[in-house]
């Protein structure tokens, strides 16, 4: 079975991407000194995240000069409406109102417990 891509981006991709969100368009070495900010990694493993972001389509590359200047193609609310998406259809069956209700309980307050009841005849007994 093929595997699909999934809409929200792995960590890694996500700090590449909000990096490029603050700056507009920039290029590794940009990307890479506002990563270094909370997680300092080699120039060449931005490269290679950052060319992994534009094969599924959520940046733009262009050549500038020897290298190249990296965009967003998606908004930081697209993104956060799709991890929404996920959020809700993984762990609320694709419910909001299930979310909104998880959201405003108390963090203190026990779970509400459903109990479902069938209604049945049985037609045996008549």
């Amino acid at each position: 079975m093929p595997r699909t891509a999934r809409e929200v981006p792995p960590p890694l991709e996500l700090l590449c991407l909000r990096a490029l969100w603050s700056l507009g368009e920039g290029n590794v070495k940009a990307v890479q000194r506002i990563v270094a900010e909370s997680r300092p990694l080699a120039y060449t493993t931005i490269m290679t995240v950052l060319d992994r972001l534009v094969r599924k389509g959520m940046l733009a590359r262009r050549k500038v000069g020897r290298s190249y200047a990296y965009a967003p193609q998606a908004t930081r609310d697209a993104a956060r409406r799709a991890a929404v998406r996920e959020l809700v259809d993984g762990y609320f069956d694709g419910s909001e109102e299930e979310l909104m209700q998880f959201l405003q309980r108390r963090p203190d307050a026990p779970a509400p417990v459903t109990i479902r009841v069938e209604t049945r005849i049985d037609t045996v007994l008549l």
